[in-house]
């Protein structure tokens, strides 16, 4: 029953905990299927446009690798659902988040090449090799900063305020070289930094 006692600081049991988890995972990835499914459907029906027959070899090339790369996309979004269903009510909770965490991540990272590769084959079509290839690595970066950069710019930012909170919960006392030293007043219980909780 130790597992069972709270764990965190929005007093939750693992499993809990686990179960929020999930559900905000969830949410995320409901976002996500949204954007492949239109991006799917584009390139489903592309095919049977009639200047598809047009496309020379690089071209085709770059439609069949963005259709599958959404395809991918598609299958690691709605994996911890399959996931999930599979192993209902079997104890799993914890382990269904860890492994669909890594699956969404996977899908993210797949996403980024198919959005890529889509955005590369519409433009080279219309404006030509050149503008086709500039608007791919354009994507890929735009998508890359946002999606990879911009996440850990907010996490190193998260850690300065944690670090900078900590340091004003003490009061600074000058020893007598003249260095500040932190110290804790009697009877006060001392305070650790905070967590973050995923």
């Amino acid at each position: 029953m130790a597992e069972q006692r709270p764990c965190t600081a929005r007093n939750e049991t693992p499993l809990e905990r686990a179960d929020r988890n999930f559900v905000e995972l969830l949410q995320e990835l409901r976002v996500t299927q949204t954007g492949v499914q239109i991006l799917f459907a584009f390139l489903l029906s592309l095919a049977f446009t009639s200047r598809f027959h047009e496309l020379d070899t690089v071209q085709h090339a770059t439609y069949v690798t963005a259709l599958l790369l959404a395809v991918l996309a598609a299958a690691l979004f709605t994996a911890p659902a399959a996931l999930h269903r599979s192993l209902f009510r079997q104890g799993a909770k914890p382990r269904i988040v860890q492994v669909s965490s890594r699956l969404a991540t996977a899908g993210l990272v797949v996403l980024v090449f198919a959005f890529s590769a889509s955005v590369m084959l519409v433009v080279d079509v219309t404006t030509g090799r050149v503008g086709g290839l500039a608007a791919g690595a354009t994507t890929f970066l735009l998508c890359v900063g946002l999606w990879g950069l911009l996440p850990q710019l907010v996490r190193r930012a998260v850690q300065t305020d944690e670090r900078r909170d900590t340091g004003q919960e003490a009061e600074p006392v000058h020893s007598t070289a003249g260095l500040p030293r932190q110290v804790v007043r009697a009877g006060e219980p001392r305070r650790e930094p905070s967590v973050r909780y995923r």
